[in-house]
């Protein structure tokens, strides 16, 4: 298998050449009923894919698909599916998809075979939620649990944080909501004393959530827990369980009511179909919930096997990307979710697309001589059309958009006010803002005028449901795998959180032999 960088590739060499046929799209001519109709495929959970607000004709089309078979992006995935060592930096095999179901052959690691180790604890934090909801265990003063409290950073709190969101109003509707979830995970003492304020800790439930088991801010959240339980005359081992590596020190350990295990394989972006994510989400839907959310993130790793670009949203998806950053060279993308279930969709995707994908070496640490990741933002429509759109539709730099948006809403429950629903209201915003985006408006005052030629995409279905949430959290990680791929990059480390990591420790204990850290120390008092 060749590992070669982007720019040695031919198909992307003449996708060059096409730059200004991309940048020069004519939007108002091409984008009709018949366009629109034609330009979408399918997805897994009932959703669908639409590229028809994208600067893509056949030609280029022909030329992605070149691109990927000369790639051999599929081969490479079904390499990760399998269990090679696809993660060069720190020598690991990258292993989420095995989360949700076997796709290729059984992986072995030190004659464990990992896909029944991950099912295995699937089984075990499920059987650990029934006995929470039936009452058999309890806290310590002998109340049943009401809520959970996951205390976590990074991919162990923006994830889950933004999968529970995203399905708290549908369980409502659907009776199936067990506990309320709140997340701490800043070591700011705010975030955990304003999270404290908000519980009845007799009938609270901690799931501390640490691979490492070392982590700093959670660790400090950790301690800053415990306190807050004893000074309550709470036995603090009865309130709280742990998700964590089976070496790390939180593992086995008499202080807690339980361990859950995850491993190295299992990036903490892409972990949320593990116990990280499992455990607060079937602790507060359900186990059949978080099955149902599995199942659907299933289905679409699966139709990510496709080797037809055309048929496979996952890797269309990531070659418009590609094409926007490397040939149109628009540095920025945004993440529209038309649901306010989705409100923290987008700062997940931030971590997951820039982490993974935020590098400037390739797989074998050298320099790349072009584009990478883009810079990744978003919030929920209708409310950034009332503050960023501005900038989107009228500013100097085209950033392309991904739209999200279904056509029912989780909850059912809506008024009419001037002829329309609130639902479709919003949904009416969506459509109006794709056209606007990409058509304009010319006028004589300059001030009024929209250049348009501004590309989005568009997901959409029925309904936000878990099959449909966990297709959508799958083709975001699919797509970012791709594209790593494509630019020859190592997805799945993180070097470039790690030196803050290490000067933080250095200043806490001042050893750090910087006076300009130190100096900056006397500003803030430490």
């Amino acid at each position: 298998m060749n590992f070669n960088n982007l720019d040695t590739i031919s198909a992307y060499k003449k996708l060059l050449s096409l730059a200004p046929e991309g940048k020069n799209f004519d939007f108002r001519r091409v984008l009709d009923g018949k366009r629109v109709e034609s330009c979408k495929t399918m997805m897994a959970g009932g959703l669908q894919y639409s590229w028809a607000a994208k600067p893509v004709n056949d030609g280029v089309l022909e030329l992605f698909q070149a691109l990927a078979d000369e790639t051999e992006l599929i081969a490479k995935y079904n390499m990760i599916l399998n269990g090679e060592t696809m993660n060069p930096g720190e020598n690991r095999k990258v292993l989420h998809h095995l989360l949700r179901g076997q796709s290729g052959n059984p992986v072995m690691h030190d004659g464990k075979d990992l896909g029944k180790f991950y099912a295995g604890e699937l089984a075990r934090f499920s059987a650990f939620a029934d006995k929470v909801h039936r009452g058999e265990l309890k806290g310590s003063t002998g109340k049943q649990f009401t809520t959970v409290v996951q205390i976590g950073i990074g991919g162990s709190d923006l994830g889950p944080r933004a999968m529970y969101l995203a399905l708290e109003n549908w369980a409502e509707k659907e009776g199936c909501k067990k506990l309320g979830a709140i997340f701490i995970s800043n070591v700011d003492p705010d975030d955990g004393a304003a999270v404290i304020s908000e519980v009845n800790l007799p009938e609270t439930l901690f799931i501390l959530v640490s691979k490492s088991g070392t982590t700093q801010e959670t660790l400090a959240n950790e301690l800053f827990v415990k306190a807050k339980l004893q000074k309550a005359g709470l036995d603090a081992s009865r309130h709280i369980a742990a998700v964590t590596s089976e070496t790390s020190p939180l593992a086995n350990n008499p202080q807690y009511l339980d361990s859950f295990y995850i491993d190295d394989f299992i990036g903490g972006r892409y972990s949320s179909t593990s116990a990280v994510g499992g455990v607060v989400l079937s602790l507060a839907f359900g186990k059949e919930t978080f099955a149902a959310f599995l199942k659907g993130a299933h289905e679409a790793d699966m139709l990510a096997l496709e080797s037809d670009v055309r048929k496979n949203a996952a890797l269309l998806d990531a070659l418009i990307g590609v094409w926007e950053r490397n040939v149109l060279l628009y540095p920025s993308t945004a993440v529209l979710p038309y649901s306010q279930a989705l409100s923290r969709f987008p700062a997940h995707l931030q971590q997951l697309d820039m982490e993974s994908n935020g590098k400037r070496v390739n797989r074998r640490g050298e320099a790349v001589a072009y584009a990478t990741g883009p810079v990744v933002f978003g919030e929920p429509g209708t409310n950034g059309q009332h503050s960023f759109y501005q900038l989107l539709h009228q500013g100097t730099d085209i950033i392309p958009l991904q739209f999200i948006g279904f056509t029912e809403s989780q909850r059912d429950d809506d008024v009419e006010v001037d002829g329309s629903s609130s639902e479709t209201k919003l949904k009416a915003n969506l459509i109006a803002q794709i056209a606007a985006f990409a058509k304009g408006q010319d006028d004589a005052n300059k001030n009024k005028e929209f250049p348009g030629g501004r590309p989005s995409s568009l997901i959409f279905g029925k309904k936000l449901t878990p099959e449909a949430l966990g297709s959508l959290l799958a083709h975001f990680e699919n797509k970012v795998m791709f594209q790593g791929l494509i630019w020859n990059l190592n997805s799945f480390d993180q070097e470039g959180v790690q030196l803050g990591k290490i000067l933080t420790k250095k200043v806490l204990s001042g050893t750090s032999g910087d006076s300009a850290l130190e100096a900056y120390g006397k500003l803030l008092e430490i």
